[in-house]
């Protein structure tokens, strides 16, 4: 994929400090854009992440931002504008939840779930569209999770808010199109990062070796994988994708579990 589709344009990456949203900011400096790095809690990650970026002799910028908040989302938002004049990819990354079973879920956490997840998505898109439309359109890429449509353990808030994302990229890609804006998403399977940590059953090597057993591509998804599918979904070979959420999970999700073949 040529870098002419990126050099000199801006992208702005939610939660791109760490995990998924780093290397998708890290691969999208590589290709020439200049970065809008967004964290909300860790500055360190943050910055590393930008000066890295930096290196690469494209601009970054740091900017904190809980995207749950409407007036940090604004400030994200309006920030990128003054720095860059303008925005070219909004990649809807930053996730957040509360993983724990239907019997123990409250109010609070839904909202704080739903906030950051897709409430984010839709208002950030929002805000980003006049950015784009000084540039003559651009691309949109959220992040989701097969626990929109699979069930995961103690994922049931977590997996409504992606199915919302889901049906949101769908609204926004047609919405958005006369715009000449692309909107997708990607749902990566399990993805060796920090958040694996949130499930407390997948912090160990053992598990992790298993689901690369079980998954037909033989290994497990690296949050390098994630970021060349973004990078692609933001390049005109992808310009007739629209309104989908591409599953990138080595095959993982396509077995019916628990039904083994004879060794």
């Amino acid at each position: 994929m040529g870098h002419d589709n990126f050099l000199g344009k801006t992208a702005l990456i939610t939660g791109s400090g760490r995990g998924i949203g780093r290397e998708i900011a890290l691969h999208f400096g590589s290709l020439g854009a200049n970065i809008a790095v967004n964290y909300f809690r860790n500055r360190e990650p943050a910055e590393e992440t930008a000066d890295e970026i930096n290196k690469m002799g494209v601009k970054a910028e740091i900017i904190k931002a809980n995207v749950g908040d409407m007036d940090d989302l604004e400030h994200l938002v309006s920030e990128t504008d003054r720095v860059f004049g303008g925005l070219d990819f909004l990649i809807s990354n930053a996730g957040s939840g509360y993983n724990r079973p239907i019997m123990e879920q409250r109010p609070k956490g839904w909202d704080w779930t739903m906030d950051i997840n897709a409430k984010a998505y839709l208002f950030l898109a929002q805000k980003a569209v006049p950015l784009m439309e000084k540039k003559g359109g651009g691309w949109i890429v959220s992040i989701s999770s097969p626990g929109s449509i699979r069930v995961l353990p103690e994922y049931a808030v977590v997996g409504a808010s992606k199915a919302a994302i889901e049906s949101l990229t769908r609204y926004l890609a047609v919405e958005l199109a006369p715009r000449n804006i692309v909107v997708n998403a990607v749902s990566p399977g399990i993805v060796a990062t920090d958040a694996l940590q949130h499930f407390n059953t997948m912090q160990d090597e053992d598990l992790l070796e298993e689901i690369a057993e079980l998954t037909p591509a033989g290994r497990i998804v690296t949050p390098g994988d994630v970021a060349q599918i973004v990078a692609f979904l933001c390049s005109p070979a992808a310009k007739m994708i629209r309104g989908q959420t591409i599953i990138a999970d080595g095959g993982f999700t396509l077995p019916i579990s628990g039904i083994r073949r004879p060794s």
